[in-house]
């Protein structure tokens, strides 16, 4: 692991050095404070996805994009369309909060949001907040935050994409959109089908996958308002194997719908409000069994600019329906929740900070009070101290207090975090972060044998460190962390399951005047699993390829896990083996 973790950082560091700087502005980013500020003065950790990287990295679904980012772990249970989860730094799997155009894709019933059904075809930009944001967006933001942006419109335009590759996989994407003075509208579609390959390793069955997504958004000016309308919606079948290896087979619904109305009352002073709906629903196609789960929420909040200060405020409402039938019996259950919340960031000379708190009103466990405070100071031009403290929570959710040996009377998972940072950002192609985080994670909910039902006995405990180095010029590109971490329960000094106590990460991208290769490297350490089982260490590389055809055409390519690696994600599932992918485009604009 050492030597794949040193070669990695080797062939970073030997990028010439003459290679150019970047004149690309400072990124604009909305989630880290729920308002729009420089990716530079952000006062937490943010990594951004660009459209560009997302293009280049011809990925399948959200869990291919986030596994090259630093301090992210992704457990797949095998194939495309398998139950995929999400670790961020060391946190539980339910313990990220999955946003939509600012709409909370978490089901209602059980673990995180359907990564693996997100198409990547859809996506704008992902933003990727690294610690608790419990004060800003409430309940599982415990780990982190991320936010998906789908594609808009900025000006007219058309794009039709076909592809395929390995496992008989074929794909197909349109999209057409325009932009006025007074409006916007785009629609995009996309297909992807894959026969899939065996996903258990005690079977040579393949189990295949088919996803149909539909992402549709129209906007409207009205004096100094803006009105959007946007809708995703994703469906499709996923084939399995149950527990006695018998072939299965499951139909998915993925929705998200949302108003928002952005208004300006004046240079300093704005309102913005966003109504969602959310669907999550899953059907067995050989039985009678299902999970549904829906969500309508209310988010508002105001924003007010005065002298250093930037103060805002707001209310969020949500009611939720969860309903699950599997091995003749189940529930079907309403919750609902109300906060208040207001923050302060504050910036004068070297000196900057983020204040926020959130008073959460839960139907079932009653109030919770959760908060941020970070500071951030300029020890020169270059380099910037960072330190936060937090208090987040996660709520049980339905299948914990209804499901099979559910508990009423939970109570909510509880995290004390504090992060240290130092960057240093010369304004040129390069810049360099270090990180330390410690994470306390209290009455985490597990199954009592003793007892038979749910109950909030455990804890959690994590500590780790990741060094970050970014470079970005006209010829070249790398980003390259190393990430370290000790994750285990206290009580017993017992590592939590699926989790690396080290990893690496490495991304290059060569441009060859309008054509771009790239290479991608992910080296992780041993993990822990169910039964004791402990997954060896791995390294997977990934080759792309961009190639421009004239001003329209454009061919991308993918070859995946380059030197053919066998690895596990979780103990008895197959991850892809040496494979290909391509693609041809043609855009109008």
């Amino acid at each position: 692991m050492k030597l794949i973790i040193s070669t990695a950082m080797l062939f970073v560091v030997t990028v010439p050095a003459w290679a150019q700087e970047s004149a690309a502005t400072d990124t604009i980013i909305v989630t880290a404070t729920r308002t729009e500020i420089p990716l530079t003065e952000a006062t937490v950790p943010v990594e951004v996805i660009t459209r560009d990287e997302i293009e280049l990295s011809l990925a399948t679904d959200l869990a291919e994009l986030l596994r090259f980012e630093a301090g992210i772990e992704i457990g797949r249970n095998g194939g495309p369309g398998q139950a995929t989860s999400i670790f961020l730094r060391g946190t539980e799997s339910n313990h990220t909060l999955l946003l939509l155009d600012g709409i909370r894709i978490n089901p209602g019933t059980l673990g995180g949001a359907a990564i693996q059904n997100i198409a990547p075809e859809m996506i704008e930009r992902v933003e990727i907040v690294k610690g608790a944001r419990s004060a800003l967006f409430g309940t599982d933001a415990v780990g982190g935050v991320i936010n998906i942006i789908t594609r808009r419109s900025q000006k007219s335009y058309g794009e039709a994409t076909v592809g395929g590759g390995s496992f008989d996989t074929q794909s197909g994407t349109f999209s057409m959109g325009g932009a006025g003075a007074k409006s916007e509208f785009g629609i995009s579609l996309n297909y992807n089908d894959t026969s899939g390959f065996p996903t258990q390793t005690a079977s040579d069955l393949d189990r295949g996958y088919d996803n149909t997504t539909i992402n549709l958004h129209g906007g409207l000016h009205l004096g100094n308002s803006f009105v959007a309308l946007r809708h995703w919606s994703a469906s499709g079948t996923t084939e399995y194997l149950d527990f006695f290896l018998a072939p299965l087979d499951q139909e998915f619904t993925n929705q998200s719908t949302s108003i928002e109305l952005q208004s300006d009352f004046s240079e300093s002073l704005d309102s913005r409000l966003i109504i969602g709906q959310m669907t999550d629903d899953i059907s067995q196609n050989q039985s009678v069994d299902f999970v549904e789960s829906s969500r309508l929420s209310l988010d508002w909040q105001l924003s007010w600019a005065i002298e250093n200060h930037l103060l805002t405020g707001g209310l969020y409402y949500m009611d939720e329906d969860a309903a699950s039938w599997s091995f003749g019996s189940g529930f079907d259950e309403s919750t609902t929740s109300k906060a208040v919340f207001v923050q302060d960031q504050w910036s004068r000379k070297r000196h900057q900070t983020f204040l926020a708190v959130r008073l959460t009103d839960h139907e079932t466990f009653g109030n919770q009070t959760t908060w941020n405070a970070e500071y951030a100071y300029a020890l020169g031009e270059n380099w910037t101290l960072q330190a936060g403290l937090a208090h987040a929570f996660r709520a049980p959710d339905a299948t914990d207090r209804f499901g099979f040996g559910g508990n009423p009377g939970l109570a909510p998972e509880v995290a004390d975090e504090v992060l240290v940072g130092l960057r240093y950002n010369p304004g040129g192609p390069h810049s360099l972060t270090l990180e330390l985080y410690h994470n306390d994670i209290e009455d985490i909910i597990e199954f009592d044998f003793a007892t038979f039902t749910l109950r909030n006995i455990a804890r959690a405990e994590i500590r780790g460190a990741e060094l970050t180095w970014n470079y970005v010029g006209d010829r070249y590109s790398v980003r390259t962390s190393i990430v370290k971490q000790k994750v285990d329960n206290p009580i017993d000094d017992v590592r939590l399951l699926r989790r690396a106590e080290e990893s690496a990460t490495m991304s290059l991208v060569r441009n060859l005047g309008a054509h771009r290769i790239g290479i991608s490297v992910l080296a992780s350490g041993d993990r822990e699993d169910f039964g004791g089982v402990i997954l060896p260490g791995y390294a997977l590389v990934n080759l792309t390829g961009q190639v421009a055809l004239g001003q329209r055409w454009r061919v991308n390519a993918r070859i995946e896990n380059l030197l053919d690696k066998e690895y596990q994600t979780a103990a008895g599932f197959n991850m892809q083996s040496l494979s290909g992918f391509v693609e041809v485009n043609y855009a109008w604009r």
